[in-house]
């Protein structure tokens, strides 16, 4: 497939929002012994069970390596299908193509460049290569031409948009010394205007307390709807989750989208802090260059990190009080779609969570 030398702004492609109709869903399958607990079988179990919950819905492709095609190919249901592609890690969110379409029922993708979450400053991994690549093979899967940025780093996860011309992000990650030192905050920000097709960013300050991406937006806020965001909230005015939901919150309702409305916020509250145990962290075997899993570290666990998708909503749960919460409110939220909760404490382990794993390929016309 073609590599362009445009943008999608001048080509008049946009970024859809993710709440708009999916062609389908990508998933990288999960196999890193230094990231994920016991071989990566209960981790396998869990994407198992958000691949076949999606695959109800809309068509699931889950790529995995050589090595674990054939046990992803029996795990998963006969209706998800499984192509094999050389990986590094399971965060297609970040690394895979950021999919852009027109009015006239056509699809491109823009491929962004991939550093695992901050290169060699503070990057979670190395190497990355084989993820930077994963982006121009869903191109060619998906027969999309793209829009390559060699000189621009970005993770699907850092970026939501409402499809009507607004981006929401974090500065904490977007500024962030190990993705783009080289930019100002305001050539950053033209780089999302320019790729997203979008007329306004609203920049929230942080994202989750202890997030290892630097605060992805994916784990603070979401567009539920043009005008309205879901936020991670908590009560607790002793956690240090509670001043960054409450900036977040004052920046939010002080501001309107690129339409002028009112921006209207919806809060989902967090889970009580969720800690890695001792028997988790001695799963995970040590390997210098990737972030270790220690006993007692907080894991940032957001219900926020969700994905909407044709008809549902998937949502990660931790067996904590809060969980009927979240479920209700997200049902409150999205009337029309069935909530589908998914125990995901397995993929939290990995530093994530279900919208993380996850990324669309929107409809065309």
């Amino acid at each position: 497939m073609k590599r362009l030398d445009s943008c999608p702004r001048k080509d008049g492609f946009r970024m859809p929002a993710e709440f708009e109709e999916h062609a389908g869903t990508y998933i990288i399958w999960p196999e890193r012994t230094d990231n994920w607990r016991n071989g990566a079988k209960p981790a396998q179990k869990v994407f198992t069970e958000v691949a076949n919950t999606i695959g109800k819905y809309e068509p699931v492709t889950v790529v995995v390596s050589d090595r674990q095609y054939q046990n992803a190919r029996g795990m998963l249901a006969d209706y998800v299908r499984v192509v094999e592609m050389s990986n590094d890690d399971s965060w297609i969110r970040d690394c895979g193509a950021t999919f852009v379409i027109n009015d006239k029922g056509e699809r491109r993708a823009v491929d962004w460049s991939f550093n695992a979450w901050g290169g060699l400053v503070d990057g979670l991994y190395f190497p990355w290569d084989k993820d930077d690549r994963i982006a121009s093979k869903m191109c060619e899967l998906e027969q999309s031409d793209r829009y390559r940025l060699d000189d621009f780093v970005l993770e699907g996860g850092s970026i939501h948009v409402d499809g009507e011309g607004t981006a929401m992000v974090t500065e904490e990650c977007l500024l962030s010394e190990g993705r783009n030192p080289h930019l100002s905050k305001e050539e950053i920000e033209q780089h999302l205007k320019d790729y997203l097709n979008v007329d306004k960013v609203l920049w929230i300050h942080e994202g989750i307390y202890n997030d290892e991406t630097n605060g992805h937006v994916d784990n603070m806020a979401n567009f539920v709807k043009p005008g309205v965001v879901a936020l991670a909230w908590t009560d607790d005015v002793n956690d240090p989750q509670y001043k960054r939901s409450s900036e977040a919150l004052a920046y939010l309702e002080s501001e309107t989208d690129a339409k002028g409305r009112k921006i209207k916020v919806e809060k989902i509250y967090t889970p009580k802090p969720i800690l890695i145990s001792k028997e988790e962290s001695e799963g995970v075997d040590a390997v210098d260059g990737t972030l270790p899993r220690v006993e007692g570290d907080r894991l940032a666990a957001s219900y926020v990190n969700y994905y909407t998708g044709n008809g549902f909503v998937a949502v990660p749960v931790f067996n904590d009080p809060h969980d009927e919460l979240a479920i209700k409110k997200l049902q409150e939220l999205y009337p029309d779609r069935k909530i589908e909760p998914i125990y995901a404490r397995e993929i939290l382990l990995g530093g994530g969570n279900i919208h993380c794993i996850t990324q669309q390929v929107p409809k065309i016309k």
